[in-house]
């Protein structure tokens, strides 16, 4: 399969997908996507997007919990 946004090859592999939901950032890994070698665009089947959308809406308890540091660029 090729890239839409640039015309590379694409390939499949397992990536961390993140949403940020009003102040939280929610981090689902091991997803299933083809990613494009050359610019990194990133297509998910219709399957994946489903279990993605019901993964982060249910807000089911997370394996894990990491710890964020933010940064704002805007202030020195």
């Amino acid at each position: 399969m090729k890239c839409d946004a640039c015309g590379s090859p694409m390939n499949e592999e397992l990536v961390t997908y993140t949403i940020q939901m009003d102040d939280k950032l929610v981090v689902v890994e091991h997803v299933p996507a083809k990613v494009c070698d050359q610019c990194g665009e990133r297509l998910y089947s219709p399957e994946t997007v489903e279990r993605l959308q019901k993964t982060v809406w249910e807000q089911r308890s997370p394996s894990r919990v990491l710890q964020t540091p933010v940064f704002d660029f805007a202030t020195k």
